[in-house]
């Protein structure tokens, strides 16, 4: 059965939705132009409950950055010890195996997608990273490397294998999702803005729909 990662929680109200939905991943993102973006503390008391009160098999938290540099992954190992470090920028496979071992965490590496090719880069990655993701390409000239809600052909995955789970990303949202993990075979699927009521806003029974509609897949 798939599963789904919630990403760019900024309050306790989403967070906790996400656990009760079931999530398998939460993510707080880490880049200070996105209008998800909160501190290494903030995102450590958030995550908090989740460890101590939440279900005897937690959510994995995972740290959203781009292009990190080794203070903020300092900063972020030594308050919220995140189990996975998201890759969101032009990180090399080498520059991921160096923060996999400054930090002992899991790395997502994050591949945008407009076609064809881009899906086969993903071929560097495989098998040295915890998790692939695969998400649209921003616009051209966007500030943002994602969360933008634009989407890609799905069928451009199908029938593809890589050596862990990967987490499919892009304009997903509660009334496509189902389509988009039947389509791709993606076996996680990555949200952002489609379960918010504005930007950064995420929306709590936006990701209840989310969850509820990924468990039916």
């Amino acid at each position: 059965m798939p599963t789904a990662k919630i990403c760019g929680l900024s309050t306790a109200e989403t967070v906790q939705a996400s656990v009760d939905g079931g999530a398998a991943f939460i993510g707080f993102n880490f880049f200070p132009a996105s209008p998800r973006y909160v501190t290494p503390d903030a995102a450590a008391r958030l995550a908090a409950p989740v460890r101590r009160d939440g279900p005897r098999r937690p959510p994995k938290i995972v740290a959203v950055t781009v292009d990190p540099d080794d203070a903020l992954l300092d900063q972020l190992m030594a308050g919220l010890e995140p189990d996975l470090i998201q890759l969101h920028g032009h990180e090399t496979p080498a520059r991921a195996r160096q923060v996999q071992a400054r930090t002992g965490a899991g790395i997502i590496k994050v591949l945008s997608v407009s076609g064809a090719e881009d899906i086969a880069a993903a071929d560097a990655f495989d098998g040295l990273v915890d998790h692939l993701m695969f998400d649209a390409r921003p616009p051209a000239g966007s500030a943002l490397p994602g969360g933008m809600g634009a989407r890609f052909d799905w069928t451009l995955l199908a029938g593809r294998r890589y050596a862990r789970p990967y987490l499919l990303a892009g304009g997903l949202d509660p009334w496509n999702v189902a389509e988009a993990l039947k389509v791709s075979g993606a076996p996680v699927a990555d949200v952002s803005s489609g379960v918010e009521r504005g930007p950064g806003l995420k929306d709590a029974p936006l990701i209840t729909a989310f969850l509820d509609a990924v468990r039916s897949v």
